[in-house]
């Protein structure tokens, strides 16, 4: 079981401040400072430091901070499993995002539930920024994500390599015949929201040629892939995309690829948990299922 302290600890970090900590916990703030004071001294370090009037994890914070969520996904885990072994059930709850969850993992699920009868399956399909929230906070087991992560806090391994592409709508008429990614600037660009792994790319691509999104000459933000692929299609603008997502699109012709040479042609998925989650080898072992 938690102690206590700890799950005191962890809601000072969510929201670095005392009073709300303790307005959230339903305690006393000289409560609040009392566990902490207690947890660094069992670990003789100190867990937080003053920024002027905010507060920050310390180094020691950091890792004790990053050990415990792992702690405290786990025991909410271990509960979870022990009810449905009372209940003869057995269910995986996880994230994938947008392009994984629409148009890679369909028919890998398909075949999973078919060998795996009873099993419940909760999937929650989100960009990877939120994915990496509920990860973090415990709200899913393990996460299959497109867009970057702080490698250092999570446990992950590569789950596939995919084709990343430019394309337009077959009769779309571009301003310029490109060559590289500033040859597109005077064209419409339609893209996923903030916080999307797809967009990620798209943007590290550009920043690497010193350019951004705000140099094309409009920008659409949509947070739909279906509806990305309609507007393109129906000659709206250009988007950057995983090849994956308009396969269908491409082999019909309602879609057409774009090539530029300085745009990254492929990027890895991520199959990604807690780092040094005692449930590793049973994640491990659904990731061979869904492959």
């Amino acid at each position: 079981m938690l102690d206590f302290r700890i799950n005191t600890f962890l809601t000072v970090c969510e929201y670095m401040n005392f009073t709300k900590a303790a307005e959230i916990l339903c305690i006393t703030q000289p409560a609040v400072s009392q566990h902490i004071k207690y947890l660094e001294t069992v670990y003789n370090s100190k867990l937080f430091e003053y920024e002027g009037k905010k507060i920050r994890l310390t180094k020691a914070g950091k890792l004790l901070y990053q050990t415990s969520i792992t702690m405290k996904h786990d025991e909410e885990y271990l509960k979870g499993k022990i009810k449905e072994e009372q209940l003869g059930i057995t269910s995986i709850k996880f994230g994938a995002t947008l392009t994984i969850g629409e148009f890679i993992l369909p028919a890998k699920l398909n075949s999973y539930l078919n060998k795996n009868k009873n099993m419940k399956i909760t999937m929650i399909v989100e960009n990877t920024k939120e994915l990496l929230y509920r990860l973090e906070h415990g709200e899913i087991d393990f996460a299959l994500v497109e867009g970057y992560f702080i490698k250092s806090e999570y446990d992950y391994v590569v789950y596939s390599k995919e084709n990343y592409i430019c394309v337009t709508g077959k009769n779309y008429k571009l301003k310029k015949q490109p060559q590289v990614l500033e040859d597109l600037l005077g064209e419409t660009l339609i893209v996923r929201e903030k916080g999307s792994g797809t967009r990620d790319i798209f943007e590290k691509n550009l920043e690497e040629q010193n350019l951004t999104i705000n140099d094309f000459s409009k920008v659409i933000e949509i947070g739909n892939i279906n509806s990305i692929k309609y507007l393109v299609k129906n000659n709206h603008g250009i988007t950057a995309l995983y090849e994956a997502a308009v396969k269908e699109e491409l082999e019909n012709g309602s879609l057409q690829k774009v090539e530029v040479s300085d745009l990254q042609k492929n990027h890895k998925f991520y199959f990604i948990w807690r780092k040094n989650s005692t449930f590793e080898e049973l994640y491990l072992e659904i990731l061979k299922e869904f492959q």
